[in-house]
């Protein structure tokens, strides 16, 4: 995701459009949106599973606590993948990397078809999330470069608002249309992967079209893995973020299910809107989030979050999809505003040579927020029902958040 920002990209901020860009030129204008789609296509592809999720449970007969285990194991490879190789991209060049991030995820669609047991579930989804631990850094960074290159001039409002809409709303629309391809069309498991791979396919023809920005140094660097630093002044943005991560997990990993079995609506397309929602809300709210004042950005993003979560708590006792569905859609928003304002708050605290290194840490953080309290409901379902395990996410995420308000 995760999200619309990436390790080195307040750095990236700082420098100057490489000498070789051709300032102003309508390539590089056509080569931001071939990126934008390029970039929207691959964060789409990441989340097909969602709403198939239940469809494998019940062909392969595993529980939900497994779900949990697959999605982890996506956000595992892409904490590795940014924190080995989400930096490399500013001395070897953006396209030597979004290249074989796309290959990963060409392999990862293979293994989808070829090998639809669960253990090539969990070995697919692992590249997945390797592929886009490295594409997410790399894309982010040269959308700003490529639009810097376009537009030398204007403020960076394009980069932001497309940035985010081709993060968090990539991730929405491959959760949209694998569920409606698995509602209307034959062999629910095997055409939305068939879909995308075809569209990744057309991506590596477009990365390959598209003008370089980054001029290598004479002399590259030695390699070492991105370094992550953080103050005790990022740990509130920090725990804010993990947060707003923990609810975007909630929503592709298990609300799918509990919407079918918990809620009694099974349809698959219904399954792939409910995340659809949440992410959509979330890039609208960080677009207009800009319109904010930066400093009221977090206490909003944290009181809608908990809002959200509060009605979404509603729902699930009474059982009322809309409630749900609103629940969702306003801790979304809320999710996404603290998000961009946690990267905000820590790119502004960090001095502009720990500036990445600060960045990582958020990441970290966020991806554990993906990670460890999702793993947690699924060791819940074990124990206690759906509903029941749902309930008491919410109730600590909202107990979180107001600690977290309280020292904002």
């Amino acid at each position: 995701m995760l999200l619309a920002a990436h390790s080195r990209l307040m750095t990236v901020m700082t420098k100057p459009a490489p000498t070789g860009a051709r300032t102003g030129s309508a390539r590089h204008g056509a080569a931001f949106w071939l990126v934008a789609v390029v970039y929207l296509v691959a964060l789409a592809f990441s989340t097909i599973p969602a709403p198939l999720y239940p469809l494998y449970q019940a062909a392969d007969g595993f529980s939900s606590f497994t779900v949990t285990i697959v999605f982890a194991v996506y956000a595992v490879g892409v904490i590795v993948a940014l924190l080995l190789a989400g930096h490399i991209s500013d001395w070897v060049g953006r396209r030597r990397v979004l290249l074989p991030a796309l290959a990963l995820e060409i392999a990862a669609g293979v293994l989808f078809l070829a090998w639809p047991s669960l253990t090539g579930l969990i070995v697919a989804r692992l590249l997945t999330g390797l592929g886009v631990g490295m594409l997410t850094a790399t894309a982010t960074a040269y959308l700003l470069e490529l639009h810097t290159a376009h537009r030398p001039q204007a403020s960076g409002t394009r980069f932001e608002v497309v940035s985010a809409a081709a993060n968090l709303g990539g991730l929405g629309t491959g959760t949209l249309v694998a569920g409606f391809l698995a509602q209307f069309v034959a062999a629910p498991l095997r055409t939305p992967y068939i879909v995308f791979l075809v569209l990744l396919v057309l991506s590596v023809v477009a990365v390959a079209a598209v003008p370089e920005t980054v001029t290598a140094p004479a002399v590259k660097p030695k390699y070492r893995p991105q370094r992550v630093r953080m103050s005790g002044k990022s740990l509130v943005a920090a725990a804010g973020a993990f947060t707003a991560f923990a609810v975007f997990g909630l929503f592709t990993s298990l609300a799918p299910g509990f919407v079918a079995s918990g809620l009694h609506h099974p349809s698959r397309l219904l399954a792939g809107f409910v995340a659809f929602l949440v992410f959509a809300a979330g890039a609208a709210a960080q677009s207009a989030a800009g319109l904010v004042p930066a400093a009221r950005r977090f206490p909003i993003g944290l009181a809608a979050q908990g809002a959200g979560l509060v009605v979404l708590a509603a729902g699930m006792l009474a059982t009322s999809l809309w409630l749900f569905l609103i629940g969702g859609a306003i801790a979304g928003a809320g999710a996404g505003i603290l998000f961009k304002s946690a990267v905000g708050r820590i790119a502004a605290a960090a001095p502009p040579a720990e500036r990445g290194g600060a960045l990582a840490g958020l990441f970290l953080v966020g991806y554990a927020g993906l990670t460890v309290p999702v793993l947690g409901l699924g060791i819940a379902t074990l124990f206690v029902a759906s509903t029941t395990a749902m309930l008491w996410f919410t109730g600590i995420l909202l107990a979180g958040s107001a600690v977290i308000f309280s020292r904002r």
